[in-house]
């Protein structure tokens, strides 16, 4: 079943700090046009840059996942990408006048009831997803580190992580669907090692963070220097370690409330892959690094996959025409008939498919001791496949026939051999007037693009004999 793209109703805006600068920061969440998107405009720079929130602009891993394009800045930008896919958005313009989003309280929560607060609205376009198909995985061989994603009925995220102290040790957590992350997830906010703490306090950064948004985890003793450091960086009196581990004026909202949070962190920064996904991902040891070289490899197998546009189809099921339903359109006869069935019909796009055999004509010839498909009958049988399209909108097809006018970028991907099976689709450029078909046409066999071509053909009667 087809889903609708999403986007916001009306415009919302947050302030706060950004936890690295310590500025204070506005950020405004509006509702965008189809196939937009995700994207953050920076409204303090000439020109209002926009930064595809996409893998392709991930500069920097450190603290936060960092993108930059032109020499434009956004940082730490995944727990506010993780709300917006929570919330099933597809397309949203966000709007901010740092380089920083504002970190509010550590985790996601506040940026879900504000989007919540603008509602949400369906637009008129279909949503485009991806489908895990087959298992993909990334594994980082020195830190052990390891994403995979593998098929499942809807989006499903389990993280496991193991930091090897004793403050912190193993801890999982799990969101079997979206629907749920408000409740279960986006409460987890950020944390950080003691020891990390003061590498950031060192090089003058966290200047916006406080007891309030970021979980301290203390992994060995703190010194006197370093608490008088704490001290001043949060603008406390006193400061104390709780038994179970962290500075204290905070209460951890779950006990494996940093699990929940790299969980979050996963889904924020594959939400750079660019398109919606419908899988599970299994995160072993994640971080933004691991996450975004992730978000980057399934971008490209994407890419890819659109670019060859490979369908599916199960070849199992009764087809839409037999081969004598073709023959009933198409005035082609054997040899020269070049579609075995016909499995998708409507009025702007035809699916039919042919199995090549070693018993084919043409293999008698052609290479007889290397047998391979001729270029110009794959084209052919593309042609015919778009024949039955274009004789599908007259009444009376069997009276007309159709005429090559003229092909384009035609192009030849794989070598197509005895035993193959092809699928031919064919779509129309534009609406079918005065007989004209103008089509985009795709081959494929054993799951790749075989042969693509533009071709135009028009329809006439027969001649009265």
């Amino acid at each position: 079943m087809s889903t609708k793209q999403k986007t916001i109703k009306n415009e919302v805006t947050l302030s706060g700090v950004g936890l690295h600068t310590g500025n204070k920061v506005t950020m405004t969440f509006k509702p965008a046009p189809v196939n937009y998107g995700y994207a953050f405009v920076r409204i303090d720079l000439e020109g209002e840059p926009v930064i595809e929130a996409s893998a392709e602009y991930v500069v920097n891993t450190q603290r936060g996942t960092n993108l930059e394009k032109r020499g434009v800045f956004v940082n730490t930008s995944e727990h506010v990408l993780a709300a917006v896919v929570a919330l099933d958005i597809d397309n949203i313009c966000i709007e901010i006048n740092s380089a920083e989003p504002p970190i509010m309280d550590g985790s996601s929560r506040q940026f879900i009831e504000a989007l919540e607060k603008a509602g949400i609205q369906e637009q008129k376009a279909e949503r485009e997803e991806y489908v895990v198909k087959e298992i993909i995985s990334y594994k980082d061989e020195e830190t052990g580190s390891e994403i995979i994603l593998m098929p499942s009925d809807e989006y499903q995220i389990t993280a496991m992580v193991d930091f090897g102290t004793k403050v912190l040790g193993t801890q999982n957590a799990t969101l079997n669907s979206l629907k749920d992350f408000k409740k279960e997830i986006s409460d987890a906010r950020t944390f950080s090692f003691l020891h990390e703490l003061e590498m950031l306090l060192d090089n003058d950064l966290i200047k916006g963070g406080d007891l309030n948004n970021a979980i301290v985890y203390v992994d060995k003793e703190i010194s006197e220097a370093t608490m008088t450091k704490l001290k001043k960086a949060f603008n406390k009196d006193t400061l104390t370690v709780k038994p179970n581990g962290i500075l204290d004026n905070l209460t951890l909202r779950w006990a494996n409330e940093a699990a929940r949070h790299k969980l979050l962190d996963v889904i924020g920064d594959l939400a750079l892959a660019g398109t919606r996904i419908k899988g599970k991902v299994i995160a072993n040891k994640p971080g933004h690094l691991i996450n975004t070289i992730f978000a980057k490899k399934l971008q490209k197998i994407i890419k890819q996959e659109k670019r060859n546009k490979v369908p599916t189809f199960d070849l199992n099921q009764p087809p839409l025409m037999d081969i004598h339903e073709i023959m009933n359109i198409l005035p082609h006869r054997p040899p020269f008939l070049l579609i075995d069935r016909i499995i998708e019909l409507s009025d702007t796009h035809v699916v039919g498919m042919k199995n090549v055999t070693m018993n084919e004509d043409f293999f008698v010839g052609h290479f007889p001791g290397a047998p391979v498909m001729p270029g110009v009958l794959q084209v052919e049988a593309m042609a015919q496949c778009g024949g039955v399209l274009v004789l599908s909108t007259v009444p009376d097809p069997e009276n007309y026939l159709t005429y090559f006018m003229k092909m384009d970028n035609v192009k030849f991907k794989q070598k197509v051999l005895p035993g193959d099976t092809l699928i031919f689709k064919a779509e129309l450029i534009s609406p079918i007037r005065r007989g004209i078909c103008h089509m985009q046409s795709y081959g494929y066999a054993n799951g790749k693009l075989v042969v693509e071509a533009e071709l135009m053909a028009q329809i006439a009667k027969k001649p009265k004999e």
